[in-house]
């Protein structure tokens, strides 16, 4: 996994939580920057944890699945790409308030970095540096989590449905890479 694909899945990853971040900055009657980092390091932190507790526990395993890891990476891909294209044509705004107190945050948080969870499960089939995947990993989603309340507090609703649609197709896609990369069908 390369440097472009490490991106992508970092990306692809933050969309649940650019998403909510968002819903967030609709529900602000004016832009707050310290509210938007704040969400930006909730959602940063816990993709990155999620996906070094996924990374653990995968590597805890790998030697046992090792002939199917790329079934696995393409199956979990693109069951959550897909879940991420379903939730974007649900109508769920059940996350579009002002609430920013620790429990919300935690909660909205672990939510949008299940995800992550998974994904990080597949890393530990692949020979990487994961201080870097994590860095990725937090440091998109910190960014397009602070991007996403400035959106949403200046345009609403109008991004969220895409980005989650975008990010459910990157992971589809970086799932069909790896299968296809594992079968011999690119190089």
């Amino acid at each position: 996994m390369g440097a472009l694909e490490i991106f992508l899945v970092s990306f692809g990853l933050a969309m649940d939580a650019f998403a909510v971040a968002v819903c967030k900055g609709l529900a602000l009657k004016e832009m707050d920057w310290k509210k938007a980092v704040k969400v930006g390091l909730y959602f940063g932190i816990f993709q990155a944890g999620m996906a070094l507790i996924g990374f653990l526990f995968g590597n805890t395993f790998s030697r046992i699945v090792i002939q199917i890891d790329h079934w696995i990476a393409f199956a979990l891909l693109s069951f959550i790409g897909i879940e991420m294209i379903k939730e974007a044509f649900s109508d769920s705004s059940e996350n579009c308030n002002d609430d920013m107190s620790i429990k919300t945050m935690i909660m909205l948080a672990i939510a949008t970095s299940i995800d992550a969870l998974t994904v990080g499960i597949t890393f530990a089939f692949f020979k990487l540096n994961i201080l870097l995947v994590l860095s990725s990993i937090g440091g998109i989603a910190f960014v397009l989590s602070i991007l996403g309340v400035k959106l949403g507090n200046k345009f609403g609703k109008k991004y969220e449905r895409k980005a989650q649609i975008a990010g459910g197709i990157i992971l589809i896609f970086m799932g069909i890479k790896i299968l296809l990369e594992h079968l011999g069908f690119i190089v």
